[in-house]
């Protein structure tokens, strides 16, 4: 009964911020969308920013005190508001985002998300991540592509639209490389070489490093680990079953030459750019079987 009516508190709250940021920023967006001033369309765009800002500060109080879970985060201290970063992390679960913005909402730049297309269909937040201009990525099939070869690279033309929007801001890039959730059925029908993660998408992260790799002043990678041999359900954490999360940031240079590089025409630089992405991939999984022994040390300890 205790955790249905935290869920069901928290639940409310959450939805309550969501509608009330809901309309200002829809209304906002869509003055945006008609009137063609370069300098009044930004300043709408930054009002959207703000609002989305704000929501995402409540969300963060929401959570913290109305849930007990303790959101371990290390390595905080490296983030700057005012340096554009590229944010690569592990996925799990939904509950993957809201720790995601507790560790870096407020810290480094608003972030900006890359979406499967079909999540413009969530409720309210489909709207709200258009209203921000976050970029829907579409990933077409093999057989698709040998259907209707035109297809080719729609989905990399369209990350360089977002990306030449974004030029000139501060700005934190989420690009969750594996594409879609973790679970040990997708890990076998890849045939995984990772223990704790599918296989990275490169080419969506090669294009923005293109686009918008001056701009960039670093790479954060963050690894997020939770407790038990399941990661948990938004529910859960909700209505306060979460203990602890591990949210590990490791924030290192962009190489330069992973910046420059033609990965659709240079078939060898496509082979560094994946080896690149391999050893940052590999030292993640290590990292998170490591994490995971302390969790459960913790929690036998205790």
């Amino acid at each position: 009964m205790r955790h249905l009516l935290i869920g069901i508190l928290t639940s409310s709250l959450l939805l309550i911020n969501t509608l009330a940021g809901m309309l200002p920023m829809l209304l906002l967006a869509l003055l945006k969308f008609v009137i063609p001033v370069r300098a009044v369309r930004d300043r709408l765009f930054e009002a959207v920013r703000w609002i989305a800002s704000t929501w995402a500060t409540i969300n963060v109080w929401i959570f913290r005190y109305l849930t007990p879970t303790y959101w371990d985060i290390r390595g905080q201290q490296q983030l700057s508001r005012d340096k554009s970063i590229l944010v690569i992390s592990n996925h799990q679960t939904w509950v993957d985002i809201p720790a995601l913005i507790a560790a870096i909402h407020g810290k480094a730049p608003f972030f900006t998300f890359f979406l499967k297309r079909d999540l413009i269909y969530v409720p309210f937040l489909g709207l709200a991540w258009w209203a921000l201009e976050y970029p829907f990525m579409r990933r077409y099939t093999k057989e698709q592509l040998a259907k209707n070869p035109r297809l080719r690279g729609k989905d990399l033309e369209i990350t360089r639209k977002a990306c030449d929007r974004l030029q000139g801001r501060a700005v934190s890039l989420v690009n969750y490389l594996e594409g879609t959730r973790f679970t040990p059925a997708k890990q076998e029908r890849q045939n995984s070489p990772y223990r704790y993660l599918l296989k990275p998408k490169s080419g969506g992260v090669a294009f923005t490093l293109k686009a918008m790799g001056k701009q960039l002043d670093s790479l954060l990678d963050v690894t997020l680990v939770y407790p038990g041999d399941k990661p948990p359900t938004f529910w859960e954490l909700l209505s306060g079953q979460v203990g602890r999360v591990i949210i590990d940031l490791e924030q290192q240079p962009l190489p330069a030459r992973m910046c420059e590089g033609d990965y659709q025409e240079d078939r060898e630089f496509r082979k560094e750019f994946h080896a690149w992405i391999g050893d940052i991939w590999a030292h993640k999984d290590a990292k998170i079987a490591q994490l995971k022994q302390e969790l459960e040390a913790s929690q036998s300890d205790s």
